[in-house]
């Protein structure tokens, strides 16, 4: 019996033993893996869990103003009253939080459908298409209702039983406060949403950066450094608290050289050009006639010491302020919209036209390089034959012969279409290939067109100067749609006389497009055909006049401050080039420009303005585009004789330059004579 026992003991303990072993060996298996992971892979873990329990939050900072060159804002912040719900209080009701909303919208007197489109976030599952949805993070309070009476926001404070998440916020949005009526939305441009590749890039995902303007080439200096917030939230994505948080830093103000009672008088004096563009007249038969299209312009004052922008106007326009609180898709399509003319598009800087007979102050020192003699007489006769086809005066009349002073007066077309033909055949006429000896194009490069300025805005168009280079990479790039065109004609253009017209040119075109004909030449003279500038490059042009030839950069803004009013950055003027012309051509064009307002094509524009006491020289242009109005140009300087200021008007489909552009233009010079010298 006993040895029964002691055996039966004997397996209990080695049972016992067996089972200790087991257990330490578990034991140890788990300490070893334990402390293998606090060793080798802490970092890892921790990582994960940060993902999974942390989130970092961004705070945009308050954007810095834009200001006029005195200070005052053409930009600046306002504070609207804003009604959060934090995420959290939504998912704790059954429906959601849309009778909580309902609630919300009766005491805003707002639309419940549209508060609940915005507790949608942008891009989240069943979320409606911006601008309904909301942008922001799901780890902060969802903005539902921008700008609403802050008497009825703060009451929802009041009830916090019945409307638990709910919070009231002052939000900083842009303010515009149009110093002296100016508008300036072209110039100042407007703020975006960043989109995923931008945040991939490093902002985040609430920030507002600048699109156009102002706005955007100096987003950077405006913006700001923004909060960041680190909140910890549970398994639903819900936040739970705060961890740790570093203030935003607002943004630098930017100082531009704007006098914003020019830029007022600028933009009245442009749509006034417009508007009178736009009436009907009466003959001289009495029979009245349709006003122009007018449907497009722009006008700009520079400094021309400096290259400074002083004003700048682009019609059509809009306010500003359509971009405050999100834009709606209706007002979105109208700024788009080519039947409105496009308000978004900056006709400054990026609208092409014909500059007509404005380009002849690029064609006078060209033609006398060519070899014209500066003291000749040349015949102002009425028409040319050149080729084929006979070329016409446009705004002025047969003079006969007369001096090339007395041709830049008068704006005689056929004086430089002779120069230019006469030059073309010198030069090898279809059989020239190169364009290195034309001194028509060379004269229009040096004075910095076909190519941007280089002003401090985003968006700037180039021009084009149609040399022989160009028309051959033109026809190459065309060709094959220009014969097809040459085949079928263009049976969907209603105007039968337009579709033979058309029709006929795609056959020309097809077959030698790559020619530089004599009537490119010619055309090209007065700049006409393919001659593209933009209002800006036109401005640079005469600023070069006045000043000697000195090419300068256009430049907006001037210098960069602190919100407390320290200066921390003043821009550099830069220079891109210089005219190099014999001081007797340079008499020659000043004096012919001063000709032209006070005997010349805009003598009647300036009549009763006291040029004795303040002199301005200039030149009109009346741009000629098949099937539409023409385009009115001027383009001046002064005072004389030490000009300050360049002053150019246009007005597409506009009619002529001297009886459209030039009246706006002396209104703004009447700003600048009592700004003073």
């Amino acid at each position: 019996m006993r040895t029964g026992q002691s055996g039966h003991a004997h397996r209990t303990r080695t049972r016992l033993w067996a089972f200790v072993g087991v257990v330490v060996l578990l034991m140890t298996t788990l300490v070893g893996r334990l402390a293998m992971v606090q060793l080798t892979q802490q970092g890892a873990y921790a990582r994960d869990s940060s993902l999974v329990n942390t989130r970092l939050v961004h705070e945009p900072a308050v954007r810095g103003r834009i200001l006029t060159a005195d200070g005052s804002p053409l930009v600046d912040n306002a504070a609207k009253t804003v009604v959060t719900v934090e995420p959290a209080a939504l998912l704790s009701h059954r429906d959601g939080g849309r009778a909580l909303i309902d609630k919300v919208a009766a005491v805003l007197g707002m639309p419940s459908a549209r508060l609940w489109d915005k507790t949608h976030l942008c891009g989240s599952p069943g979320a409606p298409p911006p601008p309904a949805c909301a942008p922001g993070s799901p780890y902060q309070p969802i903005a539902i209702a921008t700008g609403v009476d802050t008497r009825r926001a703060l009451s929802l404070l009041e009830q916090p039983e019945n409307f638990p998440g709910i919070g009231v916020e002052a939000a900083p949005v842009r303010h515009y406060p149009h110093p002296d009526g100016v508008n300036a939305a072209q110039l100042v441009g407007y703020l975006g949403r960043t989109t995923p590749e931008e945040v991939s890039k490093g902002l985040g995902d609430q920030d507002l950066v600048g699109r156009a303007g102002l706005e955007q080439e100096y987003d950077s200096v405006l913006r700001g450094e923004r909060g960041t917030t680190t909140v910890a939230i549970d398994r639903r994505g819900v936040v739970t608290r705060r961890l740790s948080h570093t203030d935003p830093v607002p943004g630098n103000d930017l100082v531009t050289h704007l006098d914003a009672r020019l830029q007022a008088a600028t933009e009245k004096a442009l749509a006034g050009a417009v508007a009178q563009a736009r009436q009907a007249t009466t003959d001289a038969r009495g029979k009245k006639q349709p006003g122009d299209a007018a449907d497009t312009g722009a006008a700009v004052v520079l400094d021309t010491r400096t290259g400074a922008v002083l004003a700048a106007a682009s019609y059509p326009t809009y306010r500003p302020e359509v971009w405050t609180g999100g834009i709606s898709s209706r007002e979105l399509a109208h700024l788009t919209s080519e039947k409105a003319g496009v308000p978004l598009t900056d006709r400054v800087t990026s609208a092409l036209y014909p500059p007509a007979s404005t380009f002849k102050v690029v064609s006078l020192p060209a033609a006398i390089k060519s070899g014209v003699k500066r003291t000749g007489k040349y015949d102002c006769s009425s028409s040319v034959q050149v080729g084929g086809r006979r070329f016409h005066n446009f705004e002025s009349h047969a003079y006969g012969m007369i001096t090339l002073r007395q041709a830049l007066v008068v704006s005689c077309d056929t004086v430089f279409y002779r120069f230019a033909y006469d030059n073309w055949l010198r030069l090898g006429g279809l059989d020239a290939r190169s364009d290195v000896h034309d001194p028509f194009v060379a004269t229009a490069r040096r004075f910095g067109l076909g190519r941007p300025t280089g002003i401090d805005l985003p968006g700037e168009a180039a021009g084009r100067i149609p040399d022989r280079a160009w028309k051959r990479q033109q026809w190459e790039s065309t060709k094959d749609q220009v014969c097809k065109r040459a085949k079928r004609g263009y049976p969907e253009v209603e105007d039968r006389r337009r579709a033979a017209y058309l029709k006929e040119l795609a056959v020309e075109n097809c077959a030698g497009g790559f020619e530089f004909r004599g009537g490119d030449a010619v055309n090209f003279a007065i700049g006409q055909g393919d001659v593209a500038v933009t209002p800006l490059q036109m401005a640079v042009v005469y600023a070069a006049i006045a000043n000697g030839g000195t090419l300068w950069t256009p430049q907006v803004a001037a210098g960069v401050r602190t919100p407390t009013g320290e200066q921390v950055k003043t821009f550099r003027r830069d220079v891109t080039g210089y005219v190099d012309l014999d001081p007797q051509t340079w008499a020659l064009l000043r004096s012919g420009l001063a000709g032209v307002v006070r005997d010349g094509t805009a003598s009647e524009a300036f009549r009763g303005f006291p040029l004795d006491a303040y002199p301005v020289a200039g030149k009109t242009g009346t741009g000629e585009v098949y099937g539409k109005d023409a385009t009115a140009w001027f383009a001046s300087y002064g005072p004389l004789p030490k000009p300050r200021y360049a002053v150019v008007v246009v007005v597409g489909q506009g009619g002529e330059g001297g009886k459209v552009a030039a009246p706006a233009a002396r209104q703004i010079w009447e700003t600048l004579r009592s700004r003073g010298p």
